[in-house]
C-alpha cells in the first residue's frame, strides 16, 4: 500500500477514502498508527445528504445493501477515479451493476 500510495505522490493524485470506509477501518488505539500516516495523505469524503441520497439510489437500483462499498463505488464513478482494495468481489459486483466503467486494483 505504501508503495502505491508513493506511486499517487510522484503522480499528485491524492487518495480519496469515503467516510463510511474510514468508520468501517477505525478502532481507535495506538495499534493504528500507520493508518492515521496514511489517512493524513488522504482525503476524507463526507456522506451528506445528497451524496447519501445517491448512494441509496445506486443501492437500489444495484440491488446491493452495503452502502458502504455503494458509496465507494458512486464516489469513484462520480470522480472518474479507481478504487483500490484487498476485496473486490462486491465492489465489482456493484460495478458491474451500475454499468460503470472503473478501475479496480486489488492489493
Amino acid at each position: 500500500m505504501w508503495a502505491l500510495r508513493a506511486g499517487y505522490l510522484v503522480e499528485g493524485v491524492v487518495p480519496v477514502v469515503p467516510a463510511g470506509v474510514l468508520a468501517e477501518a477505525w478502532h481507535g488505539g495506538a495499534r493504528q498508527a500507520r493508518l492515521v500516516q496514511l489517512l493524513a495523505m488522504c482525503e476524507i469524503e463526507d456522506l451528506n445528504e445528497r451524496r447519501a441520497r445517491q448512494v441509496g439510489a445506486l443501492a437500489a437500483a444495484t440491488r446491493h445493501d452495503d452502502v458502504v462499498d455503494v458509496s465507494v463505488v458512486e464516489g469513484t464513478a462520480r470522480r472518474g477515479d479507481g478504487i483500490v482494495t484487498t476485496d473486490p468481489t462486491d465492489i465489482a459486483a456493484i460495478t458491474h451493476a451500475a454499468n460503470a466503467s472503473i478501475r479496480i486494483t486489488v492489493i
